[in-house]
């Protein structure tokens, strides 16, 4: 039975199986349809930039709150107008692949491998591919592009698939070089924060900063885990995604945190990991062992200390009380649920606080409705980053009436209390499946 996809009007053949007919030629029309349904209407991408100049040009840069204000607005906008560029170019790439099929430009057998087609490889790996490019770049906005620029390399290379023993290993070696690429380009390591003049951050050493660490949404990862060879006994479990080994690995040059996260984290042997990073085995060995020491000087203890973990009842009701004492604005409160050696960190704004002291010192005028400083009335949602328990707060800033997103803060448990907070900017919210307002 033949019949016409409904994103691009192609000939659809329909297997005749069970189930309801079949609607779309590939996977790729599917994804475009859905994107056109779940698209909002429509902020075009030059009203969207329009919009954009006629705000900075506005920008205020005293009070500090409302710099702050704009800037976040800003940022919201922006990550509109990534989006929309994402997603220009996908279709782009999806043109490309129907003008081909249509013509039958690439021979049968190159566009139809083994394992069922392109499009089914690519969506088979799509999501551990995003976060193997994710560990090694610290980046969602980055791992997601990345990722594309390596399914559009592995789709110009796709006439020696046929050749190709292991499909997964040969997208594993694109996109692992696609990233080393980048990584070589963007030569970027963590450094000690900087003092803030005026603000006292604490008593503690600065820790690292890395502006350009975003959190991963938990149910992005894959469905099911990752087939693993045997570990080396120093390596870490292939869950781990918490921001504490993240900014660890992101110390390592770049080839030994490949070398480290193909062996002890993705789960390839020596053999393959050679192989995959295109050197001989020794010195993929090498630089895996070398990296490996590093990371344990880099990671602050052992890794029960520090790893995320399923989130018991006793996370969950802290993660609850934390929410609701920030509606309350109850600062006395707060303190109880936080250690006094907390730290904090804000990528990628300067701030950062190694004491709770200090952390409750800035937070406070923010929360007090009597202070010149008061930022608003706060709502958060529960969500899940990085094997961690996070939460998205909303603002409803003073004489407004809508709770608009303002941050993703993801935190780290110790001994019942929070040791660690890392505020992100609000926009990734659309990846956690998150409204803007409320």
């Amino acid at each position: 039975m033949t019949g016409k996809c409904q994103t691009c009007s192609g000939p659809l053949q329909d297997g005749g199986g069970p189930g309801r007919a079949a609607s779309y030629c590939s996977q790729a029309c599917r994804q475009r349809a859905y994107r056109e349904r779940k698209r909002p209407a429509g902020v075009p991408a030059g009203e969207l930039v329009s919009d954009l100049g006629d705000r900075l040009r506005r920008l205020r840069l005293e009070p500090a709150v409302a710099f702050h204000a704009d800037v976040e607005a800003l940022s919201t906008r922006f990550s509109r107008l990534r989006r929309l560029a994402r997603e220009a170019r996908e279709e782009r790439v999806e043109r490309v692949e129907r003008v081909e099929r249509a013509g039958i430009v690439t021979p049968v057998g190159v566009t139809n491998p083994r394992d069922g087609g392109f499009d089914a490889l690519v969506e088979a790996h799509r999501r551990e591919l995003r976060v193997h490019c994710y560990r090694l770049l610290g980046s969602y906005d980055e791992a997601e592009d990345l990722t594309q620029e390596a399914f559009l390399r592995a789709w110009r290379a796709r006439d020696t698939l046929e050749d190709v023993d292991n499909p997964r290993a040969w997208l594993y070696k694109i996109a692992t070089r696609v990233c080393l690429d980048f990584l070589r380009r963007h030569n970027r390591r963590p450094t000690p924060y900087e003092p803030v003049p005026g603000m006292d951050s604490g008593d503690g050493p600065p820790p690292p900063s890395l502006p350009w660490l975003q959190p991963f949404p938990d149910d992005q990862l894959p469905e099911t885990p990752v087939a693993r060879s045997a570990p080396d006994e120093e390596a870490v479990a292939g869950e781990t995604l918490e921001l504490v080994f993240l900014t660890a690995i992101q110390r390592l040059p770049p080839r030994q945190r490949a070398a480290v996260i193909l062996r002890d984290v993705a789960g390839w042997s020596a053999a393959e990991t050679a192989d995959l990073l295109g050197a001989s085995q020794a010195s993929a060995n090498s630089a895996a062992q070398r990296g490996r020491t590093a990371l344990r000087e880099a990671l602050p203890g052992p890794r029960e200390d520090w790893s995320a973990r399923p989130p018991s009842a006793d996370d969950l009701a802290l993660l609850r009380r934390y929410m609701e004492v920030a509606a309350r604005a109850d600062i006395d409160a707060m303190v109880e649920l936080v250690r006094e050696d907390a730290v904090l960190t804000m990528p990628p704004n300067p701030f950062w606080f190694t004491s709770r002291d200090a952390l409750i010192a800035f937070v406070r005028p923010n929360l007090d409705p009597a202070s010149p400083m008061f930022a608003g009335h706060w709502r958060h949602l529960p969500v899940r980053a990085n094997g961690q328990p996070a939460v998205a707060g909303y603002l409803r800033r003073p004489g407004t009436s809508v709770f608009r997103a303002q941050l993703i803060d993801v935190l780290r448990v110790e001994e019942g209390r929070i040791a660690q907070i890392t505020t992100f900017e609000p926009h990734l919210f659309e990846v956690f499946g998150l409204p803007m307002t409320l």
